[in-house]
């Protein structure tokens, strides 16, 4: 048995299947001279592929981000392509293809093995630095080299689980393709990427399961119990049994919450909430409207730049921004300005090595390096604006002085579209995300500059408890249940509340009922969530009354330890709603 870290409620039994890298064509033994023929063509296809590809990159780069950026990939061309012969590199791997019979990928891996044996005898960092180039392009030809990915969902004939170290977050696309009945992480915390992809599923997940990797193969049979954190590897029957009867009952029960999912979100005395979604793109928006949710309440843009090879043009992004708002509930949406940095990483602005990456240049600290980045992205909201009730926010602001700067780039952004004509939204809600303890502690000062605030959760904690979330020896600092978090979300909402100013919870705090009802009782009303669990916070609300919710926020303000908040929530929210009590995770 493995336990780590409950994330998102529910059990699984289903074979595993780990995540492994590109499945490449190799042979089975020496080519003949038809077969090294055709594999050197094989070859120069896959890199012309990948110059061609860099070629589009350069130029996106050159004219989005700088000549600086750029540069980095032209680098990469350059390893490819030279006119008239081949370049070092590409000669050197037809050679070995020729001369030793073998097939392009195992060539081309035989170069990097090469490779990276000389530059660890090298001493010179910077040196030493170049060799990660040389592995990108390495890389990027051996995708054009690939056969059909192993996690391709026609490979699978039933949902699986899905296995891995770490889920990264541009690798969210994919899973979203695959019929998943759970995922199993070694590293990660609730708040992490991999917890919040799979609560946006709705799938049972553990993580902090150190070690499964090494002892599960895929087609392991594998119980993953996603509210107590467990993972069995090949059980006997009896375990079995017992698990595949507690999956039935979780189902039954999220399948009867769901049927009520349409009902207004009125708490059982009569008090109206307001029940949004986050969303990462289309497919999450009219998940939205299937779970009866009231809008989008954080559409997070970055995950169209992390699945992208370079910036996405703005034609590209206000035809994305549109089809998400025309989708939502309400064509109501609340788009999030880029929060790149920390642990969400885009080959195209460059390679940057931080010692504290979370609380480096991340997110809206990279306006002024990237001007035009930015600039681009607000017009494209701008335009999309005119299709619903949209607001815009950026998140990660620590100060009164950046809340007006950013206020101004709005206005710049609107200016240049007047000088072109373009349609777009004459006025558009302004608002930031409060994460950094800072912006917290002078909420007064910065709810004069604002129009609304969304309280981010996950990265606040974090902060608060200068502690990664996604570091499995850390993580569970990273408690919504910690006091120090009430206080500083009681002194936020208090002061919106006061100055009548909008503020919703965007954090994962949001989709976990334990949370969520001592904030109704501070005067929350505004709650946005993964998708799957608006029915869940639905019902909730369904069960308790002001007064119950009330007496939970005293509570945690005046409990000293997170043990005696949790235990008190636990025990508040069986008793008024027992069902989903069940939905939530043990921890």
């Amino acid at each position: 048995m493995f336990r780590g870290i409950p994330i998102s409620p529910g059990v699984a039994v289903a074979r595993a299947h780990r995540l492994d890298q590109i499945t490449v064509r190799r042979s089975a033994g020496p080519l003949d001279s038809n077969a090294i023929t055709a594999e050197v063509l094989r070859f120069e296809q896959a890199c012309a592929a990948a110059a061609d590809e860099l070629d589009g990159i350069v130029d996106r780069l050159r004219a989005q981000v700088g000549e600086e950026q750029a540069a980095i990939f032209r680098a990469h061309r350059q390893l490819l392509r030279e006119p008239g012969r081949d370049t070092a590199l590409v000669a050197k791997v037809k050679k070995t293809i020729s001369h030793q019979r073998l097939d392009a990928a195992s060539a081309l891996q035989s170069l990097l093995d090469e490779y990276t044996a000389m530059f660890a005898q090298i001493a010179d960092p910077y040196l030493r630095e170049r060799f990660t180039d040389i592995k990108d392009v390495v890389q990027r030809v051996q995708t054009h080299l690939a056969v059909k990915n192993q996690s391709c969902a026609e490979d699978f004939t039933e949902p699986v689980i899905l296995v891995a170290r770490e889920v990264l977050p541009s690798q969210a696309v994919m899973f979203e393709r695959l019929p998943l009945a759970g995922i199993a992480t070694e590293s990660g915390g609730p708040t992490g990427h991999a917890a919040i992809l799979a609560r946006a599923l709705g799938i049972p997940s553990a993580s902090g399961l150190t070690g499964l990797v090494d002892k599960v193969n895929s087609g392991d049979l594998l119980v993953l119990d996603g509210r107590e954190g467990i993972a069995i590897v090949e059980p006997g029957a009896e375990v079995e049994a017992a698990y595949r009867k507690l999956q039935r009952e979780f189902v039954v029960l999220r399948e009867r919450i769901f049927e009520n999912a349409q009902q207004p979100a009125v708490t059982a005395d009569g008090q109206k909430l307001q029940l949004l979604a986050n969303v990462n793109g289309l497919h999450d928006a009219q998940t939205a409207a299937r779970v009866g949710g009231d809008g989008v309440g954080l559409y997070r843009t970055e995950f169209l730049f992390l699945t992208h090879q370079a910036v996405p043009d703005e034609e590209e992004q206000f035809a994305t921004y549109r089809s998400v708002i025309e989708a939502a509930p309400n064509k109501t949406v609340t788009i999030r300005t880029l929060d790149l940095g920390g642990d969400k990483h885009v080959r195209f602005l460059g390679e940057r090595s931080e010692a504290n990456p979370f609380m480096g240049w991340r997110s809206i600290r990279l306006r002024s390096a990237y001007p035009e980045l930015f600039q681009t992205q607000l017009r494209a909201i701008l335009r999309a604006a005119n299709y619903g009730n949209v607001s815009v926010m950026f998140p990660m602001v620590s100060t009164l002085e950046e809340t007006r700067q950013l206020r101004q780039l709005v206005i710049e952004a609107k200016t240049r579209l007047q000088r072109t004509g373009a349609r777009h939204a004459e006025e558009i809600p302004f608002g930031i995300m409060i994460e950094v303890p800072a912006a917290a502690l002078c909420i007064e000062h910065l709810l004069d500059e604002v129009d609304f605030v969304s309280i981010g959760s996950n990265d606040l904690t974090q902060y608060v408890m200068a502690a990664d979330r996604d570091n499995p020896k850390v993580a569970h600092l990273c408690e919504p249940f910690n006091p120090a978090v009430y206080s500083l979300l009681h002194r936020v909402i208090g002061a919106c509340v006061e100055r009548n100013k909008p503020v919703t919870l965007c954090g994962e705090m949001a989709a976990r009922p334990r949370c969520v009802a001592p904030l109704i009782g501070m005067g929350l009303r505004r709650f946005s969530m993964s998708p799957a669990f608006v029915p869940s916070i639905k019902e909730l609300a369904h069960c308790l009354t002001l007064a119950d919710a009330k007496d939970m926020a005293r509570a945690v303000t005046t409990l000293r330890t997170v043990d005696e908040i949790r235990d008190y929530l636990t025990h508040g929210v069986r008793r008024v709603c027992p069902n989903v009590a069940f939905l939530d995770t043990t921890r």
